[in-house]
């Protein structure tokens, strides 16, 4: 079940899986992009504050002209009063709490950004779920979700505490007056999201959080209650980020997060694991990569490998979507933005660059400082974060986590990051915050800076694409800051994850649908290489869809007790059938029988289970042959429904109905005889 199709790299999609019984989330995110609706703390606060009270009582009185806007919709330019001005709200996956908590068994992380939301479900007492996520992404989120309390108390600061209950803003009179862009974000299309808002967890759940999470390093292996054994495999988005592969009794199930072939700084995309894949869950291809238009991408295998690629032939191929798939694009608009920095800097601005991802800031603290240092120029970089120097730190410690690349300056005895060297030449300054002693600047949080250069033509702002822009900066409008907002690979193309298919030959793959004004005519998953043996299914959000068992369950039973046993032969099925009494035991995803088990002593045992017509004619027939006299008697209400009485040596009624035959008599004796001839000529066991 698709609980949230995501939203790029910091909302990456969640997902419900029902394997042998066992419900598994997969990842856990927060909407982050959400927080555009509320406004930064502004500069003239005591104004706003009294504008925002004169709006209020405006709301309140229901005149003719908010009547009229609350009707029509009446869209006019949005300006930064039509922002919410309280204490932020977080966007949660609203369709997860439509789960009970208690129902899932296991969460496996695949990101740091998938495990944001964790808190909100592991403070519940409800909540009694196995987590999973690997030793990186574990540190990594533990540092982001402190950072982001770190923020948050800066609005608090200012807005003050809230007290326990819905705020103003959810009021339903709040919530009409809304923009038509901010309504859609607080509500959705549907106005159904408002339930997913909640106030944002504590530092106390935040530690409560991370002391229920189990560690994994890639690859190793982790079995919950013997059935289902659950590795982690790298995926080259992100340090520590990983795909899941499940082992069933059922199946063999992969979980493809976003994906990357080639890392600058995480380990490269593990393919390999994916081979013997039955069942396929992916959401690592983006909408975007379906529109790129890219030739040297667009590989794909001739018939021969498709049919009979194995070993080598396997890995030269995939070696080949690999090269192919170098970060050069990324490279390159890293390079871009290290020159428009450079630039802006070179004219006496500013450069402000808002970034979450941790591999991309490591990267771009390389580049701009080779940049800068190209043009002679001697620039202080600064890194505010009250977790930058805990995060940097963690870096060097973790060579196994990085690239190939990476890990070759290790063994060669260099920094595996440039920064280290940066921060020993004093190129480099971490600060926990603007307001820090050793700091000149004290402006307060980061959004004052942008407050002082929005009015600098030579100052340059940095933001990711994905970022509502005019959301995002409309507190600050008018603005003459130069604004580059850059979109950098996050995932593998689409025209690569196709032959990778080819070569993989999973029995399903499923997707979550896009709209189609997204998905050209050419790539739709219903002419998706239509000659290939495997199942491609797109499911939407909130859409359960069931696979079948592609396995049967096999039984592990030792040749000793196997010897013993005593099969029948049944007499309307062409097999044979045998009874066993005693331990089934179920470990590491196998069952088996315990050697200790006895076999049934008694070679004729009296039958448990009978099953199959009976034949009354027959049944009187075998009966006669014991001494046993009676007569058939079909019932006047129904044909289906027939009679036998025994008249000697005693009275007795057999009632053959449609799914049951049931022998009625006094004679315990008797009783006993016609039970023998039924299981003469029914099958039993």
């Amino acid at each position: 079940t698709c609980l949230s199709k995501g939203g790029g790299f910091y909302f990456p999609p969640c997902h419900m899986l029902s394997v042998c019984g066992f419900q598994i989330l997969v990842d856990c995110p927060l909407d982050l992009s959400a927080l555009t609706i509320f406004s930064p703390v502004p500069v003239d606060s005591f104004a706003m504050q009294d504008e925002g009270n004169c709006l209020q009582l405006a709301d309140r009185s229901l005149d003719s002209e908010y009547v009229n806007r609350n009707r029509l919709k009446v869209e006019k330019p949005i300006n930064a009063k039509d922002l919410i001005h309280a204490e932020p709200w977080f966007k949660t996956v609203r369709n997860l709490h439509l789960w009970s908590v208690s129902s899932i068994d296991i969460v496996l992380i695949t990101s740091w950004m998938g495990m944001l939301g964790l808190p909100f479900l592991t403070r519940m007492k409800e909540f009694s779920a196995k987590i999973y996520v690997t030793e990186a992404t574990a540190r990594i989120a533990h540092l982001m979700m402190k950072d982001l309390l770190s923020m948050h108390m800066e609005f608090r600061e200012f807005y003050g505490w809230m007290d326990s209950g819905f705020p103003e803003w959810m009021r339903w009179t709040q919530l009409e007056m809304l923009p038509l862009a901010i309504s859609e974000i607080v509500l959705g299309q549907d106005w159904t999201n408002l339930g997913g808002f909640m106030p944002l967890y504590s530092a106390v759940d935040v530690k409560d959080c991370m002391q229920k999470v189990q560690s994994l390093k890639y690859g190793e292996e982790a079995c919950y209650n013997g059935t289902i054994i659950m590795k982690a495999f790298s995926s080259g988005l992100e340090i520590g980020a990983s795909n899941w592969i499940i082992a069933a009794p059922e199946a063999k199930l992969s979980c493809m997060s976003n994906s990357a072939f080639k890392s600058s700084h995480a380990m490269s995309f593990d393919y390999q694991t994916l081979q013997g894949t039955e069942i396929l869950v992916c959401s690592n291809t983006l909408p975007e990569d379906a529109q790129d238009d890219n030739h040297s991408l667009a590989l794909m295998a001739d018939d021969s490998m498709k049919s009979s690629c194995h070993g080598d032939c396997l890995e030269k191929f995939m070696e080949s979507l690999i090269n192919a798939n170098k970060s050069t694009e990324e490279m390159e608009k890293l390079s871009y933005v290290c020159s428009c920095a450079a630039d802006s800097v070179k004219a006496g601005g500013s450069v402000l660059i808002p970034m979450g991802q941790l591999g991309l800031t490591l990267q771009l603290l390389e580049q701009i400082s080779s940049s800068l240092e190209a043009i002679s120029l001697e620039v202080p970089i600064y890194i505010i974060s009250s977790i930058a120097e805990e995060l940097l730190a963690f870096t060097n410690i973790i060579p196994e986590w990085l690239c190939q690349h990476r890990q070759d300056k290790l063994y060669s005895g260099e920094p595996l990051f440039a920064h280290v060297e940066l921060l020993k030449q004093k190129r480099l300054h971490l600060f926990p915050a603007l307001h820090s002693p050793e700091l000149i600047l004290r402006l307060g949080p980061v959004v004052h800076l942008l407050q002082r250069w929005q009015n600098d033509p030579n100052s340059l702002i940095v933001l990711e694409n994905g970022v509502d822009a005019d959301l995002a900066l409309l507190p600050f409008k008018p603005i003459t800051i130069k604004v580059l907002q850059c979109s950098f690979v996050s995932a593998m193309k689409f025209q690569t994850f196709k032959p990778m298919l080819n070569m993989l030959q999973p029995k399903y793959v499923l997707r979550t649908a896009l709209l189609p004004q997204q998905f050209p005519d050419d790539l739709r998953w219903e002419t998706f290489c239509p000659e290939n043996p495997f199942t491609c299914r797109y499911y939407s959000e909130n859409e359960t869809v069931p696979i079948p068992s592609l396995n049967s369950t096999e039984l592990e039973i030792t040749t000793g007790l196997a010897s013993q046993l005593h099969c029948k032969s049944l007499k309307q099925e062409s097999m044979n059938i045998a009874r066993l009494k005693g331990e089934l035991i179920v470990e590491h995803g196998k069952h088996r029988l315990d050697s200790s088990v006895e076999p049934v002593q008694n070679s004729n045992p009296k039958p448990l289970l009978r099953w199959g017509l009976i034949d009354l004619k027959r049944l009187l027939a075998l009966l006669k042959e014991m001494g046993i006299s009676g007569s058939l008697r079909v019932s006047p209400e129904s044909h289906e429904f027939c009679i036998a009485d025994v008249n000697e040596p005693s009275k007795a009624l057999i009632e053959l109905q449609g799914n049951k035959t049931i022998v009625s008599t006094a004679d315990e004796k008797l009783a006993l005889l016609i039970s023998d001839a039924i299981d003469c000529i029914a099958d039993s066991i």
